[in-house]
């Protein structure tokens, strides 16, 4: 099979060759970052054939002694040349003290340096101060609907569409025929990988069955405003006493594995982030629906958790905005340059248009405003300014 390039992520690779930095890949597993450290290292042995290049994948047997940082080195060294080095390490969070290694490796200037991490926490906080300066991230994430398309080889139509809300965008699922109960059974078996291995082994966490009753609550919950004492509060009246300052825990464990993501809310006249209540969406839209099953019902909140994935696709960061008692579901910030966007599953009356759009209409600013909804013949396209999209042109779009 032909090899599919991701040109988002190349393109962002690409200014980095040969440069005295660490490229860092980061993002859930299976997402597809391995398979982007193979499409760089075909590019540069393509521009540079002499060169000498090492791999080192912890998920494979054959690397499991490489523990430690010293063994990193070690090995490194070993396998090395006086020519130019290109070392390839997948899921370096593997490797105790990895860090210390990078740094030494980066420092001997004769390895430019690639690797993948399935964890936050990798390059970021204090586990990773000594390499302050030394990296540049690029954040991998589950196919977008445009990659799906070439991926899966479909048209750009609402059948893909559909296909692509029910079983999401993890790369692997080419290889899996187009069937309800294969594909969540693949989606459950990667469900239980990052769980058990991302979260529960690496967290030493032993009550597994309050860790799977949260993921259920917040993909019951995708897109509705939510916080650590609701939740304590619900699983009370479920007969699981668990206190808040547990479950932020539990649900940081999963943000730091990619699995979720909490949005913060922002006021929208004076910027400020409001400490309580976060809206939290899934990594991958198949993973979601893989835990409590794909239902229509619960398409309004598909639908939302797809509009902010695509956001983030395009290098937005994103917030949930609130202008005075009016709630906008995404306030999209790039490069000093706002986007707003509601979601909405139809514009099914006249007080849901007035909503819709007159939220958006209270902002006043000039940045760009969007409505997305599943209307199919849309009875408004634009309406003071605001544009309204159907989901799969909006999906469809190259940037916004």
């Amino acid at each position: 099979m032909d090899i599919i390039k991701r040109e988002k992520y190349l393109s962002r690779a690409r200014p980095y060759f040969n440069k005295q930095l660490i490229k860092v890949f980061t993002g859930q597993r299976r997402v597809g970052k391995s398979f982007l450290l193979k499409q760089i290292a075909a590019e540069l042995a393509t521009l540079y054939p002499s060169a000498n290049f090492i791999f080192i994948d912890k998920e494979k047997f054959e690397f499991d002694e490489i523990k430690t940082y010293s063994h990193l080195v070690e090995y490194v060294k070993t396998h090395g040349s006086a020519n130019a080095n290109y070392v390839f390490i997948d899921e370096v969070q593997d490797i105790e003290g990895y860090e210390k290694a990078l740094r030494s490796l980066l420092s001997d200037g004769n390895y430019d340096l690639y690797c993948t991490g399935s964890n936050s926490m990798v390059f970021s906080g204090e586990l990773a101060s000594l390499l302050s300066g030394r990296q540049v991230e690029i954040r991998v994430h589950s196919l977008s609907f445009s990659e799906f398309q070439v991926f899966h080889n479909l048209s750009n139509t609402h059948e893909t569409l559909s296909r692509y809300l029910k079983h999401g965008g993890l790369p692997y699922l080419i290889h899996i025929p187009n069937d309800d109960e294969l594909v969540f059974d693949y989606l459950r078996n990667i469900y239980a990988t990052i769980l058990y291995r991302d979260i529960v082994s690496r967290h030493q966490i032993r009550d597994t069955a309050f860790l799977e009753n949260l993921l259920r609550y917040l993909a019951d919950n995708t897109g509705s405003i939510v916080s650590a004492t609701k939740i304590a509060a619900y699983l009370k009246s479920q007969k699981n006493n668990k206190t808040a300052s547990v479950i932020i825990n539990y649900i940081a464990y999963l943000e730091q594995a990619y699995f979720v993501t909490g949005v913060k809310r922002q006021d929208i006249q004076g910027k400020k982030i409001f400490e309580s209540g976060e809206k939290y969406f899934f990594e991958d839209i198949g993973l979601r629906n893989a835990i409590g099953g794909y239902k229509p019902a619960d398409i309004a909140k598909i639908l939302e958790n797809v509009v902010y994935n695509h956001l983030c696709f395009w290098g937005y960061s994103v917030c949930v905005g609130k202008n005075m008692d009016k709630e906008i579901d995404f306030i999209a910030q790039r490069n000093g340059e706002y986007v707003y966007v509601q979601v909405a599953y139809l514009l099914s009356s006249t007080s849901v248009i007035e909503r819709e759009f007159g939220n958006l209409l209270n902002i006043r600013d000039n940045y760009p405003k969007y409505v997305v909804t599943m209307d199919d013949f849309p009875a408004i396209t634009s309406y003071k300014g605001i544009k309204h999209f159907h989901l799969l042109d909006f999906v469809s779009l190259n940037d916004l």
